[in-house]
Formats: C-alpha cells, sequence, structure tokens
C-alpha cells in the first residue's frame, strides 16, 4: 500500500467519468483538485459526503478548483447515481482494474474492495498538499475541506 503524505507528487491516472469520459489528473495540472476517495455509490455516509460537495460546490469553483470523487463503482451505477442526485462535479469509476487507483493512493481496503473514506488536496503543479483519512461511518468535513484549499494561496 502507498503511503502518499503532503509534499508527495500525486500517482497520476486516467479513470472514466460518470459519463464514460476519460479523466486524467495530468490534464488538470494548473488547479488545484481534490481527490475524494469513497467506498460505495448510494450508501448512506458517502450519500450525505457527496451531497455536502453538492451545496458547496460554488464556492470551490469559486477557489478554481476541481472535485473528483473516486469509487470502485461502475460507470453505469455512478451515471444513475450522478443523475438522480444532480452532483455537478466528476464521479470516476476506479471499477477495472478493481481499485487499482485507490490503491496507489494507499487507501484501498482490500478486505472490502472499496476505497476508504481518503480525500487528497493536490496543488496545481500536482503534488500532495494535504490528506485525511476517516473512519468508515465518519463521514468527513467539508469546510475542512475548503480551509485546506484556501490555504493553498
Amino acid at each position: 500500500m502507498a503511503d502518499i503524505t503532503a509534499g508527495t507528487a500525486a500517482p497520476d491516472f486516467t479513470l472514466q467519468d460518470q459519463y464514460g469520459r476519460p479523466t486524467a489528473l495530468t490534464a488538470l495540472r494548473g488547479h488545484p483538485v481534490l481527490l475524494v476517495f469513497y467506498p460505495l455509490a448510494f450508501s448512506g455516509v458517502c450519500s450525505g459526503e457527496l451531497a455536502d460537495l453538492r451545496e458547496r460546490h460554488a464556492e470551490f469553483e469559486a477557489l478554481d478548483t476541481a472535485v473528483l470523487a473516486v469509487s470502485v463503482d461502475s460507470v453505469f451505477a455512478l451515471r444513475t447515481w450522478s443523475d438522480r442526485e444532480g452532483f455537478p462535479f466528476s464521479l470516476l469509476s476506479d471499477f477495472w482494474p478493481h481499485g487499482a487507483v485507490a490503491d496507489a493512493y494507499g487507501v484501498l481496503d482490500p478486505d472490502r474492495g472499496t476505497a476508504r473514506r481518503g480525500t487528497f488536496l493536490i496543488d496545481a503543479e500536482g503534488a500532495v498538499r494535504w490528506r485525511t483519512l476517516n473512519p468508515a461511518g465518519e463521514p468527513r468535513d467539508t469546510g475542512e475541506y475548503l480551509r485546506q484549499v484556501r490555504a493553498l494561496g
């Protein structure tokens, strides 16, 4: 399992979003990226976390920060969930090879086959500047995400 800490270069990846479009991390250089790993679409805590990101998405846009949410769900499940919930950010499918990106970031739970609740703030040059990992049932604080983005200056 990788140990991604502040100052580490963010592992690059290309994953499909909920519409089947490829999203490459390197294509977002020049802007901060908030990379949010979550276990599964449609689950209770994940739904609450992503709803909070949806409600505060304009604040991330004002800070020129891309929000990417990653799970091991299929593109089809992510599309259905996104359409139902109106998520304004990309939901990326780490479906195959199963959990490879979550594993590269050190947040794959091999026993459950899902990502852990890991979040990484990546700066405009592609370096991780902040990370957090929450227990499975503990939601993360979107306000803290925004504080960390603002601290990038």
